[in-house]
């Protein structure tokens, strides 16, 4: 609109100031013939029409170009023909049509008046924006697009509708409004300059105020009602029941477990809901949706008999177990330890996954805190059922390492059952400090059945008893009062330990080790010396034999004694046999008192 269009609007519309009257020559105006009445003149002035006046008119003749109107003037006036076309490209113009048109020129070049249809519009859009402004009225526009700040509305000229006054609640994507039609509140005009400001938000608070004093009116505890998803958060739901929203916490969504309530409730949806608490004081609302279902816990046993065998689907796994969903609202646990017979399984994820469909077998039932134990295991025969019949005791198996620890080594027996080779029954003569130093995981070895105890799960095993115990017959091959020698292995405080042949050790005690009183074993022997020790115990059962190395030196005495005495030449002789005598005299009280 052109600024002379716009002063002659605002004129026509006594927003500004009264146009200019211009007279014209008294020459050019007519002179009424004689004979002509007082009401002629009139009612020729009555037909005068002003530049910028909106007039009514009837279509004439429709050109190429222009589309002809008579407005009741002296002179017809012209409308370009483009603007009778609607917006999808259809031409609204026919001879005999009526229309109203806004005049621009009384007079062009052409002898025509120029005429326009779309200013007359606008012209009759702002009438009615006014009208609507000053009485607070409401009216109806379509979002024709996204602007910055907001949105364009076209009321048949263009408004603005911010942000947040599109509704109630704020809307992340303006974009998918665009097409909308709805009905809005003029928040602001300014007619001079063309702005016109649109409320959606007002009308929506109204018509939400009026729902809530309805639903405050019937709203009672236990009414199963309608109402919409409103807000979905990790804790639960707000439902717009109409004007007042009520809070449906994560628990009473569903009977059965949910991690969010996404996924079961969608944003806009209708649902229906039971008003579980009611503070009309306060206008609290609690919700349940749950609670407008049967509870399939009820008769619960009468379903899932304990022992009996079901199918479920795997809805979640955690470190201790997994669950299964049995029906819709009723959920069991597998612990990890009811998964495998013979497994040791160090998280349920090795085993299942989520939406898996298995068999299960009920193992407990508890209504009251709604809990069902199941057993993943019991749907599959138990190999500790037959493994005492497959290997008794006595049998010699073959097997590899599959795993080695501080005290013994596993050897895969069958399918999930590993047995265990005690590091104290890996050999009757070798002392070993870690099995590592002898076996690697993967090798291949022999071992005897020693036990089975099917109802802890165990299975025994001995290395050494394949070969013969060398301690059976120990006592055929060292008698008491024999001497022999050997090499210390250790000494510890209370003695030290004699290897007599290739794993077989004798202690020394410390109070064997010297006539003379020994305060520490490390004081008269170390770990490599080659010793003499005079047997004297042999305990084949506890696999012990006792040694004394101060009894050599009284043995080889006693030795001695029994051998017939030498032959002495001279008193030197004498003197020397003499000297000796008495040194074991000396020796023998000794011991005799120490012994006492």
């Amino acid at each position: 609109m052109s600024v002379k269009e716009e002063e002659l609007l605002t004129e026509k519309r006594g927003d500004g100031p009264p146009p200019e009257v211009v007279e014209e020559p008294s020459e050019t105006k007519a002179k009424p013939e004689e004979g002509e009445s007082f009401q002629a003149l009139y009612e020729e002035s009555l037909h005068e029409v002003q530049e910028g006046e909106v007039v009514h008119g009837r279509v004439i003749h429709v050109g190429p170009e222009f589309v002809t109107v008579d407005i009741g003037f002296k002179s017809e006036g012209q409308v370009p023909l483009r603007e009778f076309y609607n917006k999808d490209g259809t031409l609204v113009a026919s001879v005999g049509d009526s229309v109203d048109v806004f005049v621009e020129r009384k007079e062009s070049e052409t002898g025509l008046m120029n005429l326009s249809k779309e200013k007359a519009d606008k012209f009759k859009f702002w009438e009615e924006i006014s009208r609507a402004w000053n009485e607070d009225q409401v009216i109806e526009g379509k979002i024709v697009s996204r602007i910055k700040g907001g949105l364009n509305v076209d009321i048949g000229v263009m408004a603005f509708l911010p942000g947040s006054q599109v509704d109630i609640r704020p809307i992340r994507n303006l974009e998918k409004l665009v097409g909308s039609t709805f009905k809005f509140k003029i928040i602001k005009l300014n007619r001079r300059r063309g702005n016109v400001v649109l409320s959606r938000r007002i009308l929506l608070e109204k018509e939400r105020e009026s729902h809530r004093q309805k639903t405050l009116e019937i709203l009672e505890e236990g009414q199963i009602v309608e109402g919409v998803v409103k807000n979905i958060t990790d804790y639960g739901a707000f439902i717009d029941l109409g004007g007042i929203d009520g809070l449906m916490h994560i628990t009473d969504i569903s009977w059965g477990r949910i991690n969010h309530p996404s996924e079961v409730l969608t944003l806009g949806s209708k649902i229906k809901v039971k008003v579980l608490q009611f503070d009309r004081e306060h206008q609290r609302v609690s919700l349940g949706l749950k609670q407008t279902l049967p509870d399939p816990w009820e008769k619960i046993t009468e379903r899932f008999p304990v022992g009996a065998r079901v199918k479920g689907k795997v809805t979640s796994i955690t470190d201790y177990g997994a669950f299964i969903q049995l029906q819709e609202g009723v959920e069991g646990l597998v612990h990890v330890s009811e998964m495998s017979w013979t497994k040791r399984v160090k998280h349920p994820s090795k085993i299942l996954s989520v939406g898996d469909e298995v068999e299960v077998m009920v193992l407990e039932v508890d209504p009251g805190q709604k809990r069902i134990s199941l057993g993943l295991k019991q749907t599959t025969l138990n190999p500790w059922d037959s493994i005492a019949e497959r290997y008794p005791v006595g049998t010699k198996i073959q097997g590899r390492i599959k795993n080695i620890t501080d005290f013994g080594i596993f050897i895969g027996i069958d399918e999930g059952i590993d047995g265990l080779v005690h590091i104290s029954d890996v050999s009757w003569i070798q002392r070993l400090k870690h099995p590592s130093e002898v076996f690697k995981k993967g090798q291949e070895v022999q071992a005897i059945v020693l036990n089975i105890d099917k109802e802890n799960q165990r299975f025994s095993l001995g290395m050494k008893q394949i070969q013969k115990n060398p301690w059976d017959e120990v006592h055929h091959r060292f008698r008491i009062g024999q001497t022999i020698q050997g090499k210390v292995t250790n000494v510890t405080k209370f003695g030290a330990f004699v290897e007599i042949e290739p794993g077989i050790e004798g202690l020394v005690h410390i109070s064997e080790l010297s006539n003379q009183r020994v305060e520490k074993a490390t004081e008269v022997t170390k770990v490599g010396d080659e010793v003499q020790a005079v047997v004297i115990n042999v305990d084949p059962k506890k696999h012990k034999i006792g040694l004394s190395i101060k009894e050599v030196g009284r043995s080889q005495a006693q030795s001695s004694r029994k051998e017939p005495p030498p032959a002495y030449d001279d008193d030197t002789s004498d003197f020397g046999r003499m000297l000796k005598e008495g040194l074991d005299k000396r020796a023998r009280e000794s011991d005799n008192l120490r012994e006492q």
